[in-house]
């Protein structure tokens, strides 16, 4: 799948990207982030959890390697369930099959990547979910329910009262946040709201001291070009994908 990536990438870690986190915890970064700050949010034992269901729909395997990880992942989400893995596994355990499949890359901040406030933007809530549920659903940055925004920090932009651009905070390793739900509607699109608002964004991460990331399917070549151009750089290339547990 790797394949399909879009001439360009680059084959070796630029020069000037962050290296003070252990490559574990960047590579596993759903695992990391249910056993660390979104352990309040998750479900399971062992060696697999999962968010609990209204917050969001990923996994995370302690070892994609581990077959007792699998096991333990079947038990946690019953006979059947389909579930994402972001990054993917080389190889399944007897009874679990693949669902779809994506190409994508996870990139990460370097020294060129400052944060800014953004004075028309908001934090997001509670009384927000309805609109951020119809806003996502409008524009499909990736999966979005009813209790995601308890991942972090969303901020948004309305005009006229309508909800029109978001950006957030969803995964968080530990030394580490992923901007994430970056979606504006389409009669606003080109006015730059979509980078405003990462930086926004990550200007509450970087006060915090982490590291910020994000994940962009390998396809969406103008998103990766305009993160590329705020000062995130590929980390490193993934497949994101579902696996469907054995059946009973």
């Amino acid at each position: 799948m790797l394949d399909d990536l879009p001439d360009g990438l680059p084959d070796d870690l630029p020069d000037d990207l962050p290296n003070d986190l252990p490559d574990d915890v960047l590579d596993n970064p759903a695992w990391f982030s249910l056993t660390g700050q979104h352990a309040h949010l998750a479900e399971g034992t062992g060696a697999a959890r999962r968010y609990r269901p209204a917050v969001s729909p990923f996994v995370g395997l302690r070892d994609v390697r581990d077959p007792r990880a699998w096991a333990d992942l079947a038990a946690l989400v019953g006979p059947g369930a389909e579930v994402p893995i972001a990054g993917g596994a080389d190889e399944v355990p007897d009874g679990w099959t693949r669902g779809w499949t994506l190409p994508g890359v996870q990139m990460a901040g370097t020294d060129r990547l400052e944060g800014t406030p953004d004075d028309e933007s908001v934090v997001l809530g509670v009384q927000d979910v309805p609109d951020m549920l119809a806003l996502t659903k409008r524009t499909r940055p990736g999966p979005f329910v009813p209790e995601t925004y308890l991942m972090g920090t969303y901020r948004g932009v309305r005009r006229d009262g309508r909800l029109v651009a978001m950006a957030g905070e969803r995964l968080r390793p530990a030394g580490a946040t992923e901007v994430s739900a970056v979606c504006t509607d389409e009669e606003v699109r080109g006015q730059g709201l979509a980078s405003r608002l990462v930086l926004a964004v990550v200007h509450g991460i970087r006060a915090r001291g982490e590291l910020p990331i994000l994940h962009a399917a390998a396809s969406n070549e103008g998103a990766i070009r305009l993160y590329r151009s705020l000062g995130f750089e590929v980390r490193r290339q993934v497949v994101f994908g579902s696996f469907v547990a054995p059946a009973l």
